[in-house]
């Protein structure tokens, strides 16, 4: 039998109809596959999305008490936590978030001067995520890149960050004011995602698993869990995830550094906690603390865990241990 051909003509809301139906359905559909993931590796907790001003946030909630807000670095997503949250979900109202292009987060346009992946533009998403949650006052905790997003919450956000502990990093002004052999070589991947695009993208795209693994320098299945990994994998193979992460760095080479250089003398005003890798070079090339400190107008505490830089997933009893005391003095 032929088919039936309508005699009305498909009309321009027709198209966009039906472009948002299936928007809808396929967004149902990856919420659901993130609850999934969420309910493996972060038991008890429920996954959401979260429309701020300028991108939509994917975090998963659990626990109650006071809150916490857990942000992650590169390349990750908020399952960096997935070792650490559920204990702590014990004690605090826990919000692990992907920052804006990573994960199951939105991908906005990089904008003039990559201003849209800004630690400012960041920071205001999480500031909207916890609002959104009820919460206008809360702890933040930063590992990597979530620490450079953290540091700029306290700064822009006073009123609203009680505590504030940053893993395995100093200010980003700092960093690129030391650069030297060591640095460069074990953060090569500073120097190379701020190439203009398509460089960085093209290359990282050629082989997804190659980059990987070697962020994570050999640390997979003992430390990165297969299934942590295969998150990582899943999020990190989008293209869209790949520029969007370049624009991140791009964006800690020049808006940052203004933003960062206007604000100078400007101090964090809450209680702080900085912890770092005692092998990683950051805590070879910095006083940690006291980098922290001149940053800080209260006394700053802290210490080097063993291990490598993914604290959370390698050192992660003592990371538990240091956060829990910390965030509940």
């Amino acid at each position: 039998m032929a088919a039936r051909i309508s005699k009305h003509p498909i009309t321009r809301r027709d198209l966009l109809q039906a472009t948002a139906a299936a928007a809808a359905v396929a967004a149902t559909h990856v919420l659901a596959s993130a609850q999934t993931a969420t309910d493996a590796l972060f038991p008890g907790f429920k996954a959401l999305d979260i429309k701020t001003s300028g991108a939509t946030i994917h975090a998963v909630t659990g626990g109650s008490g006071p809150p916490v807000l857990l942000m992650h670095g590169y390349p990750q997503t908020h399952v960096l936590w997935h070792k650490v949250a559920p204990k702590l979900a014990e004690r605090f109202s826990v919000v692990a978030a992907d920052l804006r292009g990573y994960g199951d987060s939105s991908k906005p346009d990089g904008g003039e001067k990559h201003i849209n992946y800004s630690k400012r533009a960041m920071a205001l998403d999480m500031a909207e995520v916890m609002h959104s949650l009820g919460f206008d006052k809360f702890a933040v905790v930063g590992h990597d890149r979530g620490g450079r997003v953290a540091h700029r919450l306290a700064m822009d956000h006073a009123d609203k960050v009680t505590r504030l502990a940053t893993l395995d990093i100093v200010p980003t002004y700092d960093m690129f004011q030391h650069v030297n052999k060591e640095f460069a070589t074990s953060n090569y991947h500073w120097f190379f995602l701020i190439q203009p695009a398509p460089l960085p993208e093209t290359l990282i795209g050629n082989s997804v698993d190659f980059f990987l693994r070697g962020r994570f320098a050999n640390l997979s299945p003992q430390v990165i869990t297969p299934e942590a990994y295969a998150e990582y994998f899943r999020c990190f193979s989008n293209p869209q995830t790949i520029h969007a992460t370049c624009e991140d760095y791009r964006a800690g080479a020049s808006i940052d550094l203004e933003h960062d250089e206007a604000d100078r003398a400007k101090k964090i005003a809450c209680p702080m906690m900085a912890l770092w890798s005692e092998r990683g070079n950051t805590g070879r090339t910095f006083d940690v603390k006291a980098t922290w400190q001149a940053r800080a107008a209260m006394p700053v505490s802290g210490k080097a865990l063993p291990g490598g830089h993914f604290l959370p997933e390698e050192t992660t009893e003592q990371t538990l241990a240091e956060l829990q005391a910390f965030l509940s003095a």
